[in-house]
């Protein structure tokens, strides 16, 4: 099992990748940088490429809608070159809030841009001469008629990045277990993630093509020590903004997720008091299980306890986060127990 990080979008940049340079020395395999509406990740990235000698550096996540197939992927071939080989692209339909609140981009089609999107990326990776019919024709139709078909100027160091997915309904996770190399779920419980993405991982097992076995990136905030376990609370005004916040009362994929999980009631609750302004309340409505179950805070028997959870739900990169009082120290800890 490989360890990984996500980098936090709040904060000092330049202090955050530092952190960064200093865990890959503890033993780090990867880091996810985040885009949001706040910076953008490529930059990130690239700076991580030249600070850092072996670390995967990947994008956690590119919105598919904001760039077009091409342009994503020039960003990951160029990372990729600058990087030696290190990038993994990862890619997200993201929602209509910030797609059509922020990029001003129509927010539709999700599935059939996403596999899309990701078909013109290893297209381009292979030098081909690109055309396409679709959602995204090329060369444009209807425009000066200058436009031709053609193949990336520059030679990709590889003709094959991962890409990963970020994807929680069933149909997408059915699309990602199909195409992607990887994937990248959010608000990840192992006891419960079978009986909620189990059949739709499994149909989309049966129509994969590629050879390798698909990638599972999950994990939560770290901590390890006998008297951590308090941190965990760390965690509430995140959960309550993704289950209450991220997307309209109809339209949150992360609190149907919490519904499908059980938690139900409790999932009404914290949109409901998020929505109403009330945030602390919200944070505060989020059950004690989830955090114990999204997290690997606690002593070293319990956090070894939470690793094989992961292992045994199938996540082959534990991501997480590191928030106790020696965060290089837990990393390093942790990479020694993954062996």
């Amino acid at each position: 099992m490989r360890l990984s990080v996500p980098l936090q979008y709040a904060g000092d940049a330049i202090q955050l990748m530092e952190q960064v340079v200093a865990l890959e020395r503890a033993g780090l395999d990867a880091v996810w940088v985040a885009e949001a509406y706040g910076f953008d990740s490529p930059t990130l990235m690239g700076y991580l490429a030249a600070r850092t000698e072996r670390l995967l550096i990947g994008s956690a996540i590119l919105p598919i809608y904001s760039r077009t197939p091409a342009l994503i992927a020039q960003t990951a071939a160029g990372l990729d070159a600058v990087s030696g080989g290190r990038a993994l692209l990862g890619l997200g339909a993201s929602g209509p809030q910030v797609i059509e609140g922020w990029h001003g981009v129509r927010y539709d089609k999700p599935l059939g841009r996403t596999r899309e999107v990701v078909d013109l990326c290893r297209r381009i990776w292979r030098r081909e001469v690109i055309t396409n019919d679709g959602l995204y024709p090329l060369p444009l139709p209807g425009g000066t008629g200058l436009g031709k078909p053609l193949k990336i100027l520059t030679k990709p160091l590889r003709d094959s990045i991962p890409v990963y997915l970020a994807s929680l309904g069933d149909k997408n996770v059915e699309l990602t277990a199909e195409i992607a190399d990887g994937w990248l779920p959010t608000l990840f419980l192992p006891e419960k993630a079978s009986s909620v993405w189990g059949k739709a991982l499994a149909a989309g097992q049966a129509k994969r093509t590629l050879t390798t076995p698909l990638d599972v990136v999950a994990g939560g905030l770290l901590a390890i020590g006998d008297d951590v376990a308090p941190l965990r609370e760390l965690a509430r005004p995140t959960i309550a903004l993704y289950v209450g916040g991220m997307g309209a009362r109809d339209r949150n994929f992360y609190n149907d997720l919490m519904r499908r999980y059980g938690y139900e009631a409790e999932a009404r609750t914290i949109q409901d008091l998020y929505l109403a302004g009330r945030k602390d309340e919200a944070a505060a409505a989020v059950p004690a299980e989830f955090l114990e179950l999204s997290s690997l805070i606690g002593p070293a028997g319990h956090v070894k306890e939470r690793v094989e959870a992961y292992r045994e739900a199938g996540v082959t990169m534990l991501n997480v986060n590191p928030v106790g009082p020696d965060p290089i120290g837990d990393v390093r800890t942790l990479r020694e127990w993954l062996g």
